[in-house]
C-alpha cells in the first residue's frame, strides 16, 4: 500500500527499473551484510579519553578520505597516463583481432568493470562502409554486438533501403563497453576509448563512415556543433597515418525512434550516402 491507502503499481515501478538500467536484481555470489567486518591491519591506538570522542570521530572520517580519493579522480579528471598507455596499446596492434585482443585486456577504463560484454564489432570489416555509434546498450552488453536492440533493428532497415545489408558493412561504437544505466559516458572514458576506435578505423579502412549521432560525429570529426546542424553535410575523419576519409554525420536510430517525424532527414543523408558509395565504386 502506498501513502495514500492505494496499491503500488508494481508493473511500472518494473518499468521504471527497466529503462534505468537496472536487470541485475541481485548479485551472482550471496554477501552476508550482518557479518562483522574484518578489522583493519593499523597499529593499535591508545583509547581516548571521553571528552576527546568527538574529535577522535572526525579524525576517524578523515583518515577513510584518502582511500575515496584516488577513485574520485579516476572518474572525474583526466588521466594522461592511461590514455598514453591507451595509445601505446592500440598503435601496436596490426591486425583487428590483435586490436580486440589488447582491448579486452586494457583496464584502463572503468565501463569494463560495469559492463558484462565488450562490444567491439558486427559485420564485414572489408566493407567499404563503416557505421560508428556512441555506445551499447542493454541489448547490445548482453549480445557483445553493437545495434541489436531495437535502434539496431530500425539500423539494418535503414541500411537495407539503401541497397545493402547488415553483414556486408562494419559497424562499431566509439565506446565499446556499456556504461551504468546507459548514461552519458564521460569525457575521460571517451578520451580513454578514441585510440582504439580511432586504429580500428585505419585497420579496417573503409571509404566511407557513417556517425550515427552527435557524439560519434565529434568523436570521429572534432566538429562542436550539434548533430542537427552537421547531419546532411560530409566531413573528413583523418587518421594518424594522414588518410582522409569522408564521414556523414546522421541522426541516431534510437533518437528516431523517439521522433519519428525526423526520420526523413536521416533518410536524406543515407541517400547521400548511397550516392557518394556508387561515386566511389565508379572510380
Amino acid at each position: 500500500m502506498n501513502e495514500n491507502g492505494g496499491t503500488l503499481d508494481l508493473e511500472g515501478l518494473l518499468r521504471f527499473y527497466a529503462e534505468a538500467g537496472v536487470d541485475t536484481p541481485l548479485s551472482e555470489t550471496p554477501i552476508d551484510r550482518f557479518a562483522t567486518p574484518e578489522p583493519a591491519t593499523t597499529k593499535p591506538t591508545a583509547r581516548p579519553a571521553p571528552e576527546s570522542t568527538a574529535g577522535s570521530a572526525s579524525e576517524s572520517s578523515n583518515a577513510a578520505v584518502p582511500a575515496a580519493r584516488p577513485v574520485q579522480a579516476a572518474q572525474d579528471l583526466p588521466d594522461s597516463g592511461q590514455i598514453a598507455l591507451a595509445r601505446e596499446a592500440a598503435s601496436q596492434a596490426s591486425t583487428l583481432e590483435e586490436l580486440r585482443e589488447r582491448l579486452a585486456n586494457f583496464d584502463g577504463c572503468r565501463l569494463k568493470f560495469t559492463a558484462k560484454n565488450l562490444c567491439f564489432a558486427d559485420g564485414d570489416p572489408n566493407s567499404d562502409i563503416m557505421f560508428i555509434g556512441e555506445a551499447p546498450g542493454r541489448d547490445e552488453d548482453i549480445e557483445g554486438l553493437p545495434f541489436v536492440g531495437k535502434s539496431g533493428q530500425l539500423l539494418n532497415r535503414m541500411i537495407e533501403a539503401i541497397g545493402l545489408k547488415r553483414e556486408n558493412v562494419y559497424i562499431a561504437n566509439t565506446i565499446p563497453w556499456r556504461p551504468p544505466g546507459n548514461r552519458t559516458p564521460t569525457p575521460l572514458e571517451t578520451e580513454l576509448c578514441r585510440p582504439f576506435i580511432e586504429r580500428q578505423i585505419e585497420l579496417a579502412a573503409p571509404k566511407i563512415l557513417v556517425a550515427l549521432g552527435g557524439p560519434a560525429a565529434k568523436a570521429l570529426t572534432g566538429a562542436t556543433e550539434g548533430i542537427l546542424r552537421l547531419r546532411g553535410n560530409w566531413q573528413l575523419h583523418r587518421t594518424r597515418s594522414g588518410v582522409e576519409i569522408p564521414v556523414m554525420p546522421t541522426l541516431h536510430p534510437a533518437y528516431l525512434l523517439r521522433a519519428s517525424a525526423q526520420k526523413r532527414l536521416a533518410w536524406r543523408d543515407f541517400l547521400a550516402v548511397k550516392m557518394k558509395l556508387a561515386e566511389i565504386s565508379s572510380l
